[in-house]
């Protein structure tokens, strides 16, 4: 099967690390794939590395017609034309083309706003939509796009996803000072508001951090870091930003904890793989992530917007080594069952073809 790939966005992100499995699933079954992307932005130059044949689109927004026609030019022999993205979807209506099945991924887990243009852009611009969770799809059925359209495919990651190298653990909490008896509590992520990064840090601050031996690293860039940067600063030395990481498992490997604090979350890929690598998670019941997350099996989940439930849940934790051990191990049992990036591909798969 011939796929090309529309994903023009500039960042990186967990869609990104989406795209990039599904091109390595992809290839390992024998079919080919193109990447239509930015040309600046790191998802062209990871799938050029990759060995991924780059389509260069920049698309200024949702209604770059210039765009639409670049991509509509560039369509060449492909089979299945798959938009990974908001900005992506807005181009299908131009790539109509007999013998080529038109597919749109769906990852947050809001009502899309735009009414009845929306339900075209759904049920009449592209022939099927992938849903990353229940959470996705039931928001879409609520402005309209019609159930039968729409095919869950969780995402997925590499079983070895959670592995990190020898020493890492050591490595990184010297980098971040962060002593063995402390218990380091990791969040991942982009510092955007709907990531919730606010609602840790004021559970943070409810708690005594040098009486638990809590410390706080928070990995990821954003529009409020400064915000949350001025937010932390009553808790001195006890939080780090580390800025954007690409040694996801390294962090991981350092971490006790991982919360996910998300006001809003399609489904988590940041909790994908730190359940891959065996750590317990708090994360807020919303979205996707009330899904991944089984309470009290493979992790604390907590009302989102509520730092004191938030508070709750990391002194327990802080306190309970055999507790953080458990739901580790079963979280990582989980995501091998049923969050694979294999598992992810055949369902993508099954959407291409038309599947029920």
């Amino acid at each position: 099967m011939r796929v090309l790939h529309v994903d023009p966005e500039r960042g990186w992100g967990g869609g990104e690390v989406q795209v990039m499995a599904l091109l390595g699933e992809l290839g390992r079954r024998g079919h080919a794939s193109r990447v239509a992307a930015h040309p600046d932005g790191p998802l062209a130059r990871a799938a050029t590395a990759a060995g991924v044949p780059v389509i260069p689109l920049a698309v200024a927004n949702h209604v770059d017609i210039g765009a639409a026609l670049r991509l509509r030019r560039a369509l060449g022999d492909a089979e299945v034309v798959h938009f990974h993205t908001a900005r992506a979807h807005a181009l299908a209506p131009l790539c109509r083309r007999a013998g080529v099945r038109l597919v749109v991924t769906r990852r947050m887990d809001y009502v899309p706003a735009g009414g009845p243009y929306v339900r075209f852009l759904y049920n009449r611009a592209v022939d099927a939509v992938v849903a990353i969770s229940e959470g996705v799809r039931e928001a879409l059925v609520r402005v309209g796009v019609r159930r039968d359209r729409i095919r869950v495919v969780p995402s997925g990651i590499e079983p070895a996803a959670g592995v990190a190298p020898a020493g890492a653990r050591a490595a990184l909490r010297r980098e971040w000072e962060v002593g063995d008896d402390a218990v380091l509590v990791l969040v991942v992520g982009a510092l955007e508001r709907r990531k919730g990064h606010a609602v840790l840090l004021d559970a943070a601050r409810r708690l005594s951090p040098a009486a638990l031996g809590l410390r706080y690293v928070f990995c990821g860039d954003g529009s409020e870091a400064g915000a949350l940067a001025e937010a932390a600063a009553p808790l001195g030395g006890a939080v780090c930003f580390a800025g954007f990481r690409r040694d996801v498992a390294a962090c991981l490997a350092a971490a006790d904890v991982v919360v996910l604090p998300s006001l809003r979350e399609g489904l988590g890929v940041a909790a994908l793989e730190a359940m891959a690598a065996s750590r317990p998670l708090a994360a807020s019941r919303v979205g996707g992530l009330a899904e991944v997350v089984v309470h009290e099996e493979t992790g604390l989940l907590v009302p989102p917007g509520d730092p004191a439930a938030l508070a709750t849940a990391l002194a327990r934790l802080a306190g309970d080594r055999a507790l953080r051990a458990r739901l580790g191990d079963a979280g990582r049992a989980r995501v091998l069952a049923r969050y694979t990036s294999a598992q992810m591909a055949e369902g993508t798969l099954a959407c291409y073809r038309g599947e029920p």
